[in-house]
C-alpha cells in the first residue's frame, strides 16, 4: 500500500544561508536539488510546488549562490543548492559558494536524498559523475532528472534516458527519469518518489492504530 502524497503546494520559504552555520537546527529530513549551473534546479522546484517565484530562475548560469531552504511540513524540507560547474561570476565568489556546497553535502546530517538535475542533451559531465559518486558512497537516495526533455523528440528522449540508466546501473538507490518544467513532464513521478522518501521511516496510519 502506497503512502499518501505530500502536498508540495503548501511549501514555504525558510531561509537563504551562505553556509551551514546559518542554517536551522540539523534535524528532520532534507532532500537537496543539485546540478550544474543552469541545469534547471530552480525551475523544477517552482513547477513541483506550483509557485512561480518560490526559487529564483535566471538564464544566466550561477545565479543560485546561497543554500535555500523550503519547508513542506514540520521536519520535511526541500533544499536548492548552488549550481556547480561553469558560471560567469568572479572566481573568488565561485570558490566561496562551491565550498559552502561541499560543506553542506558532507556535514548536514538531515540530508537523506539528492535530486541530481542534468540537461538531457548533455548528461553525466565529470562534475555530475563526481556528485553521483559522492551521494551513492554516502548511501543517499538519488533521483536523476534529465531536464529540458521537451527539447528532444520522443525517440531520442527515450534513448537518452536508457543510456543514462545503463551508465548508472552499477549504483544502488539511483532512479533516472525524464523531466520538463516547461511541459510538466515527470512532475507526478517526482512528487511520488519524494513523498515516499520523506515518509519511508513513518508507519502507515493503519499500522499506527493497531
Amino acid at each position: 500500500m502506497e503512502k499518501p502524497l505530500l502536498n508540495f503546494h503548501k511549501v514555504r520559504f525558510v531561509t537563504s544561508a551562505p553556509d551551514i552555520r546559518h542554517l536551522p537546527n540539523d534535524g528532520g529530513i532534507e532532500i537537496a536539488f543539485a546540478g550544474r549551473s543552469n541545469a534547471g534546479k530552480s525551475s523544477a522546484l517552482n513547477v513541483l510546488t506550483h509557485q512561480r517565484q518560490l526559487a529564483r530562475t535566471s538564464k544566466t548560469p550561477g545565479r543560485t549562490q546561497l543554500i535555500n531552504l523550503f519547508e513542506l511540513e514540520p521536519g520535511k524540507r526541500l533544499v536548492d543548492l548552488p549550481g556547480y560547474g561553469y558560471a560567469q561570476v568572479p572566481l573568488e565568489m565561485k570558490m566561496k559558494w562551491q565550498a559552502s556546497l561541499s560543506e553542506y553535502l558532507q556535514r548536514r546530517e538531515s540530508l537523506k536524498a539528492v535530486v541530481l538535475l542534468m540537461d538531457i542533451r548533455h548528461p553525466l559531465k565529470d562534475t555530475d559523475a563526481q556528485m553521483l559518486e559522492w551521494a551513492t558512497n554516502n548511501d543517499l537516495n538519488v533521483l536523476i532528472l534529465l531536464t529540458k526533455c521537451d527539447k528532444l523528440n520522443p525517440g531520442p528522449r527515450k534513448q537518452a534516458v536508457l543510456d543514462v540508466r545503463k551508465a548508472t546501473r552499477m549504483y544502488e538507490h539511483v532512479i533516472v527519469e525524464p523531466f520538463s518544467s516547461l511541459k510538466g513532464i515527470g512532475v507526478d513521478v517526482v512528487t511520488r518518489i519524494l513523498s515516499d522518501w520523506y515518509q519511508e521511516d513513518e508507519p502507515f496510519e493503519e499500522d499506527a492504530e493497531e
